[in-house]
């Protein structure tokens, strides 16, 4: 892949700085692309406490948890407790999954298709399995990027929660790269159509290559530029 991160010297300071700095832009990309119209003010009152008018309270609920979790996943990461693991991604879920998903908090107890693909996803009884997996494959993968994406498309796939999957890998890729002071990927949801497209054709080929190149062309170049002091 792409050599993307020796480019950029780590700095876990520097790139959590800037990722707060993102949380509402985060926030307000990862609502769109499930279908909930708030503008980035909308989403930066809400953040800050305050109830819009115009949006069903279900929708605000899930914009909410967004930001909740953001700041869970910031606060482990200010601690130095973030890692990649079953227990962080269930405390996450239970964040940004509540009321939202039909269990928050845990793997999911039942089957699960996704919709446009005759793939299926993993049985419950191996989603445990699956996941130290997806750990153990990190040991075997050199560029930090591809570990971090490596990360989300597993989760993806696998649906290890009810819902909230796509973003839940999010969260997990991106406290990853984070916890070894690389900058977070935010997926614009501009790019909705993209993704979209790409994301069926993995979940049906398992194949990571197109979706790799995707999620770093995501990369935010005005963040790149103050990473690299430029």
């Amino acid at each position: 892949m792409q050599d993307t991160h020796w480019q950029i010297p780590p700095n876990p300071a520097t790139a959590l700085m800037l990722a707060k700095r993102q949380l509402s832009e985060f926030v307000c990309d990862a609502v769109n692309l499930e279908g909930i119209n708030m503008t980035l003010p909308e989403v930066q009152t809400l953040l800050d406490g305050i109830t819009v008018g115009g949006h069903k309270l279900s929708d605000q609920q899930i914009t909410v948890n967004q930001g909740n979790a953001w700041r869970l996943l910031f606060s482990w990461l200010e601690r130095g407790e973030f890692v990649v693991s079953a227990e962080k991604a269930c405390a996450l879920h239970a964040a940004a999954g509540k009321e939202e998903a039909l269990e928050w908090g845990r793997f999911r107890s039942g089957g699960v298709f996704i919709a446009g693909t005759d793939y299926m996803p993993p049985p419950v009884a191996e989603l445990p399995a699956r996941f130290e997996a997806m750990i153990a494959d990190l040991t075997h993968i050199d560029d930090i990027y591809d570990q971090a994406i490596h990360i989300f498309l597993t989760m993806a796939r696998c649906q290890f929660f009810y819902d909230v999957n796509k973003r839940m890998g999010r969260f997990m890729m991106n406290g990853h790269l984070l916890q070894h002071g690389y900058p977070a990927i935010n997926l614009p949801a501009k790019r909705q159509l993209e993704f979209n497209t790409l994301m069926l054709a993995f979940y049906g080929s398992g194949d990571e290559t197109a979706m790799n190149a995707f999620m770093r062309s995501c990369m935010d170049e005005r963040v790149l530029r103050i990473m690299r002091g430029t």
